[in-house]
Parts: C-alpha cells; sequence; structure tokens
C-alpha cells in the first residue's frame, strides 16, 4: 500500500514538472517562429510534450532495469553453476528487495547453497566415518589371518587369534546390518505398521531376553510397568528397547542396578531406562545420537559397537512422532527418557 502511495506521488510530481517543461517549451518554439501562441494550440503542444518526455522517461528507465535485471540473471545463472560443479561456497548479495521476486529468488538460492552445503558435509563425514568404521575391523582380520599360517603358532595363541577373526567378523556384521536398518529408516519407504499392544509385556519380554547378558554381570533390574496398551510399530519400538538396555547392561559394572519404569500422562507414555554405569559428560549428551559417535571409544570398541544404535533409536522414536531424552552424571548414571503418543501415526502421512 505504502508503495503505491509512493509511486502515485511521483507520478504527479513528474506529471508537473513534465507539463511546466513542455509549456515553457511550446512557448519558446511558438516565440522562435514569431507567433503568438494560441490556447489550443498550446495546450496541444503542452500535452504533446508531456506524453513524449514520459515515453522517453519510460524508454531510459526500462534499458536502465534491463541492465539490471541482465546483471541478476548473469550473477544468478553463475552463482547455479558453480553449485552444479559441487561449489556450494555461495552467498549472494544483490540488496534486492525481500519483497520483490528477484529478492524472493536470490534469498532461495543462498538458503538452497547453505542446505546443499550442509547435506555435503554430512556426506563427506558419513563416507569418512563408514570408511573407517568398515576398515578397522578388516585390518584386524587380516593381520590375525597372516598370523595364522605360522606353522609354529601354539594352540591357544591360534585359539584366541581365530576368536578375535569372528569377533571382528561379527562386528563388520553388525556395522552393516545397522547401515541397511539406518537407511531404510531414513528413506520414504521403511514400512511403519502401527498395531495395539500391550507395551509393558513387550518391555518385560525385552528383559528376559537380555536375561543370560545381565545375570553373568550379577546386575539388579528394578522394574516398575504398569498394565498400559499402545498403538505403534511393535518391531520397531522393540528394537529402540533392545538397543537401549542392551547399553545399559554394556556399560553397567558388576553388581549395579538398571532401573526400567513407564507412566502415563495424558495422551503420552514415558519409558525410563536408568543404569548405574559410567556415564557420559555434559558434551557426549550432546552428539549422543549423531551417526558413529562413541561415547567411550575404548570400551565401545571392545564391545564390538559401531555408534549406530542411538541413531537408529532417534529415528525410530521421530516415526512415532515421540521424543528421547538423555540425563547423565560421570560414575553415577545414565538416564534415557522416551516419550511416544499412545496413539502413533508416521511423521511422513503428515507431509
Amino acid at each position: 500500500m505504502l508503495r503505491l502511495a509512493m509511486v502515485f506521488c511521483l507520478f504527479l510530481i513528474a506529471n508537473t514538472v513534465f507539463a511546466f517543461i513542455s509549456y515553457h517549451v511550446t512557448s519558446w518554439l511558438y516565440g522562435r517562429l514569431g507567433t503568438e501562441p494560441h490556447g489550443f494550440w498550446l495546450q496541444l503542444g503542452t500535452v504533446i510534450g508531456v506524453f513524449a518526455l514520459f515515453a522517453c522517461s519510460a524508454a531510459i528507465i526500462f534499458l536502465i532495469g534491463l541492465n539490471r535485471q541482465r546483471n541478476y540473471w548473469d550473477t544468478i545463472v553463475d552463482a547455479l553453476s558453480r553449485m552444479a560443479k559441487g561449489d556450494f561456497d555461495v552467498q549472494l548479495d544483490l540488496r534486492a528487495d525481500e519483497e520483490d521476486q528477484f529478492g524472493q529468488l536470490i534469498h532461495g538460492i543462498n538458503h538452497m547453497a547453505v542446505e546443499l552445503g550442509e547435506l555435503e558435509r554430512m556426506r563427506q563425514e558419513f563416507i569418512s566415518n563408514v570408511s573407517h568404521e568398515i576398515q578397522s575391523p578388516l585390518t584386524s582380520i587380516n593381520g590375525f589371518a597372516k598370523a595364522l599360517k605360522n606353522i609354529n603358532l601354539p594352540e591357544e595363541k591360534r585359539q584366541h587369534y581365530l576368536d578375535i577373526i569372528e569377533l571382528e567378523s561379527n562386528r563388520l556384521s553388525k556395522i552393516s546390518d545397522n547401515l541397511l536398518k539406518l537407511t531404510s529408516l531414513e528413506s520414504q519407504h521403511h514400512p511403519f505398521e502401527p498395531t495395539n499392544y500391550r507395551l509393558n509385556k513387550q518391555l518385560r519380554n525385552v528383559v528376559l531376553a537380555l536375561e543370560p547378558n545381565w545375570l553373568a554381570k550379577q546386575i539388579d533390574f528394578d522394574l516398575d510397568l504398569d498394565n498400559l496398551s499402545i498403538t505403534a510399530d511393535e518391531d520397531l519400538l522393540n528394537q529402540v528397547w533392545m538397543n537401549l538396555l542392551t547399553n545399559s547392561i554394556k556399560f553397567t559394572p558388576t553388581n549395579g542396578t538398571i532401573t526400567l519404569s513407564m507412566k502415563k500422562q495424558f495422551d503420552t507414555i514415558t519409558v525410563m531406562v536408568q543404569d548405574t554405569g559410567i556415564g557420559l559428560t555434559e558434551e557426549q549428551q550432546k552428539h549422543i545420537f549423531e551417526r558413529f559417535y562413541k561415547a567411550d571409544q575404548s570400551r565401545t570398541a571392545g564391545n564390538g559397537g559401531s555408534g549406530l544404535g542411538l541413531a537408529i533409536v532417534k529415528k525410530i522414536i521421530d516415526m512415532h512422532q515421540g521424543t528421547i531424552a538423555v540425563e547423565s552424571k560421570i560414575a553415577e548414571y545414565t538416564k534415557f527418557l522416551i516419550t511416544v503418543p499412545i496413539d502413533s501415526t508416521p511423521t511422513r502421512a503428515n507431509d
């Protein structure tokens, strides 16, 4: 509205100026011809002069605007060409009005460059992490396989090397399986099949399935599970509980305690998994759900971890439109709080 008012005011000013100029030019021409200006012809000359001045001004403005647009397009095409070649360090600054179409286009290109740059960074980081994670067990397997060729190797060492090769092979298989699983979850085609089932029963079954693991470390399980039902993807949530409880058992010392509880609040259910394990620093808590992040490199590697488990957990919870949070204190405890709707629907259904 303000812009229209400004344009109208400029038009009135230009019209007045052009009329003034045309009137005096017409009078001057009559004077040069030695003729007394007639009222009608004077007005006609003034009108023609006004139109002529408007036409000239419009032509000049059009040419200036055309040249400016050409500069805009040249800069935009150059930026898009750079992005097509993989250079995402592009930020256009043409001082275009945000409400103008060019301004919106430039803003969109700048935003796209930032997003593509971030995706490229994540892609390179992902490839680097995958290469490292796969190379590590392969190097170990290769080294011990060569050692086994020694015919003078004692039987005890031979068996130890074979155990390591088996462990590293299982680790490599787990990395591959988790990569495929995470890739599938992040695609638009992974099945999401919510059904109604008893969540407390599922949690108890996971605890029973892991019984040999926690009994071997004499860990006490403190269960507080109300009889609650949920509509969710049973298989996917089973992976969540299996992963979280496996981690808790893995990093809880002998004679430690793991607490598993859940409570209903309005239309959500919150599950708490808490252990008396080694704990996490604040910095580790910030990155714990990132792919390939390992809070404790030495212990995770020794336990065959891939750094993908919690990334998978986070993705599954996101698919259920839920949240997961971590709270921890070094050498005291680690607590995971998972909140999911009682009736879950896939995120993609609302996209």
